[in-house]
């Protein structure tokens, strides 16, 4: 037997029918969804490439719109954060405070990785044919396996525990 009362207490703090939780809950499915098809597509066809007249052009599109997209995102996120109930026990000064470190260390992450990347390591060039010239292992590589991908669901709880 499983005792369920716990989640059933969470879950009471989650409005699932807000627009806005259901905006950011589609973004925040929709954008890696997006920016993998068109890269996989741009990556057989070589579609956008010849549209723009060469890979570079192409792929600084393709970051530009996923730039946009994550935008979007956060704002849809920050709505939803804004709109939801919030838990009586993280209403304090450790929470805020706590919620803050972990978003700096998410960011020290994502800015480390776009440093290290450059702007078409970041934004999917391998799959323009815009590759790097060695494997990346210097920090955050050298600290964890997808310091991007951590980073920024750090950034998100952080700013979830504010």
């Amino acid at each position: 037997q499983v005792d369920v009362t716990a989640m059933a207490r969470l879950f009471g703090y989650v409005d699932v029918t807000d627009s806005g939780f259901v905006a950011a809950v589609l973004s925040i499915a929709f954008n890696p969804l997006f920016w993998n098809v068109v890269a996989r597509w741009e990556h057989k066809t070589r579609a956008l490439s010849r549209a723009f007249g060469s890979p570079h052009a192409a792929c600084y599109c393709l970051g530009a719109v996923i730039l946009m997209l994550n935008g979007v995102r956060s704002h849809c996120f920050t709505e939803a954060m804004k709109s939801q109930p919030k838990l009586e026990s993280l209403d304090c000064r450790w929470a805020y405070y706590s919620g803050l470190a972990i978003l700096a260390v998410g960011t020290l992450f994502v800015v480390s990785s776009f440093l290290a990347l450059g702007f078409t390591g970041t934004f999917l060039g391998d799959y323009f044919g815009i590759l790097m010239e060695a494997k990346v292992t210097s920090f955050p590589f050298s600290v964890l396996d997808n310091p991007m991908y951590w980073g920024s669901t750090a950034i998100y709880l952080g700013w979830s525990l504010m």
